[in-house]
């Protein structure tokens, strides 16, 4: 009896998640279920994460479980599943396709088992749809190195995986992945300015392309203000915080509809925290959480770069092998 309630104890002190939640718009402290009870008021959430940390995975699930206490019609949106793996991902969640099959089928990212399949698995007990929101990587490697215009060689059953709606407009959000590949040239000599030029514009058109296409994705399952279910959409940060790409792509798509952003930030430790200057325009609500993982500690990655050498290699890089990946972005750009 004492040592089950040990186990007990012990399988308690491990799920905890340390956490503190800022609201934005309050300008104040709160907890995590009281964001979870506004949340569960939307029509559509962002949930913007940097990839790789173990905690804020533990947390995406958790917000899963705090909003389905509140309302049943959950719909989770994920970037890491590409719009052609929509097929085996319905199957697997209907229990006609096994898990081997579908994993082989659906090209999951390589932390896909602890940091994923929580939350796949989570929808799949509750019989929640899974929206396999992104575009397949291959398309977005293609923008990346000759342009928008490679989208129009696309054949008609592919033309289905990209937004109807492409608008990649020189915005705030444009500046901002600008000033990220700032430190990422494409090469010397006298034509190094225009050549960076020319680079940091495609990408922009890749990354847009993604946005687009999750926020068309979104927008559908979303169906309009106070229509259709909830929308969680799981990102990494920078396709959402300060309300832009994915989430203003969504939001152009679904006037009236409200659209709460959440960003998770995970931090060396939790106390003395003391949000101000654009943290305080991120997002609605910030979710700062113990960094799981070294890497994160010192600031988080711009997912902007973190995507850039399997957006170019049409293949998924974990963020391990990140600085390899960003000598090899470089060196394919020359």
């Amino acid at each position: 009896m004492i040592a089950a309630l040990l186990l007990s104890v012990a399988a308690l002190a491990q799920s905890y998640v340390p956490e503190r939640v800022f609201d934005t718009r309050a300008g104040a402290w709160t907890d995590f279920e009281a964001m979870s009870a506004e949340l569960a008021k939307a029509d559509v959430v962002f949930v913007g994460e940097q990839h790789d940390d173990p905690n804020t995975h533990a947390l995406e699930r958790a917000l899963l479980e705090a909003l389905a206490r509140r309302r049943p019609d959950l719909v989770v949106s994920l970037e890491m599943f590409e719009r052609d793996a929509q097929a085996p991902l319905d199957a697997y969640l209907a229990g006609t396709l096994d898990e081997a099959a579908f994993l082989k089928a659906s090209r999951p990212w390589p932390r896909y088992q602890t940091d994923y399949k929580p939350i796949v698995e989570l929808a799949r007990e509750r019989k929640w749809p899974v929206i396999a929101a992104n575009v397949p990587r291959p398309l977005a490697s293609g923008v990346a190195k000759a342009g928008l215009e490679s989208l129009k060689a696309l054949p008609p059953d592919q033309q289905a995986w990209i937004a109807a709606d492409m608008q990649c407009p020189k915005d705030a959000y444009f500046d901002r992945f600008a000033k990220t590949m700032g430190g990422h040239p494409a090469g010397d000599g006298p034509d190094a300015v225009a050549k960076q030029a020319a680079m940091v514009e495609r990408y922009y058109y890749s990354q847009c392309l993604k946005d687009e296409v999750m926020g068309e994705s979104v927008a559908r399952a979303a169906k309009g203000p106070g229509e259709g279910p909830l929308v969680v959409h799981y990102n990494g940060a920078f396709h959402s915080d300060f309300a832009l790409g994915a989430a203003a792509r969504a939001a152009r798509r679904l006037p009236g509809s409200r659209i709460v952003v959440l960003s998770m930030l995970p931090v060396a430790s939790l106390d003395g925290l003391a949000p101000a200057g654009e943290d305080l325009q991120r997002a609605d609500y910030l979710v700062y959480t113990l960094a799981g993982d070294q890497r994160n500690v010192d600031g988080p990655i711009d997912d902007a770069i973190y995507d850039l050498p399997f957006t170019l290699l049409g293949s998924h890089v974990p963020s391990s092998h990140l600085p390899a990946s960003l000598y090899l972005l470089r060196a394919m750009s020359r």
